[in-house]
């Protein structure tokens, strides 16, 4: 049990009860970013519209975005300019959406439903998807190296830089490289570790490290903020494969059950369901604590790891 400014995360029981104040700030961390990128996005014109619209399409499907909301949060720790965060946190979140049209392609996951709605290549085709993809990650970097994002060269520069990092070859992409591999492949606990610090993992570093790049924090700074996204992006995984197993097409918005149809190797598969959700709940409570010298100035990104627990999409 921990309590932070007030809200009582509860990280040890079966399931947990997300603070109401928590609800709000990652509502209003939604509504920043989804302003921002109204503004940030092109407008559909031209002979080319099409791939505007499915742009659009795919970034306004919904979401909680959680990415936005741990780079809004970790600029709050040191001072960071809101529209400067803002900024970021919509760049990481076209980003993040261009990995999602891509890994829902009949050449990746081949699936046909994201958010509760048809996919990006089922409302337009293939061709658009991919091309509205590309878009999306370039849009990103065009994003952050801008003057608003900082006003020093430098730290657009190390943000561009941890951003091609975290989603290339040895990040992101090279996850769904593993990921693509696994039904052919016998994975051990510590394989589906692996594909899950690239796949998913590696941009939640980014989005807790931006923040202290933003504010040009010390070196522990990061490095205590890398344990934190370490330990959530494993739990935020650990819970949806648990609910890969356990939910409901109808509430998670996307396809259930696909992991063990393929053949794929999970925590949950490899450990269990009740092993699998003690080791969540234990990355949680150690997440809560490794933002323990930031006192009060850290009680929304503390009740992250109760929202992660309890969550049913």
């Amino acid at each position: 049990m921990s309590t932070t400014a007030g809200w009582t995360v509860d990280t040890t029981g079966p399931r947990t009860a997300t603070p109401p104040d928590f609800r709000t700030a990652l509502d209003e961390a939604a509504t920043a970013v989804d302003s921002a990128l109204e503004q940030l996005l092109p407008q559909p014109e031209g002979l080319h519209a099409r791939v505007h619209e499915a742009m659009r399409y795919a970034v306004f499907a919904g979401g909680k975005r959680l990415r936005p909301f741990l780079v809004l949060r970790s600029a709050g720790l040191f001072a960071v300019k809101r529209e400067q965060a803002v900024r970021v946190a919509a760049a990481i979140e076209a980003l993040h959406t261009y990995s999602l049209v891509h890994d829902d392609l009949p050449c990746m996951d081949d699936d046909d439903l994201r958010r509760g709605r048809p996919t990006t290549h089922r409302a337009f085709d293939e061709a658009t998807a991919v091309l509205a993809g590309d878009a999306l990650l370039t849009v990103a970097f065009e994003i952050l190296a801008a003057d608003a994002t900082h006003d020093q060269p430098a730290v657009r520069c190390r943000l561009v830089r941890e951003l091609a990092l975290a989603a290339g070859s040895n990040g992101m992409v090279g996850g769904q490289m593993i990921d693509m591999l696994a039904p052919d492949k016998t994975f051990d606990a510590d394989d589906v570790i692996q594909l899950q610090r690239l796949k998913t993992g590696a941009l939640f570093e980014f989005c807790c490290v931006a923040g202290a790049i933003l504010g040009q924090a010390a070196a522990e700074d990061e490095a205590r903020l890398r344990d934190y996204a370490r330990d959530i992006g494993l739990t935020f995984q650990i819970t949806d494969d648990l609910l890969d197993v356990l939910g409901s097409a109808e509430k998670t918005g996307k396809a259930v059950g696909k992991d063990k149809d393929q053949g794929k190797a999970t925590l949950v598969s490899l450990w269990g369901v009740d092993a699998a959700r003690s080791k969540a709940q234990a990355l949680a409570q150690r997440s809560v604590q490794t933002l323990a010298p930031y006192g009060a100035g850290a009680a929304a990104l503390q009740a992250l790891p109760a929202f992660l627990l309890d969550r049913d999409s």
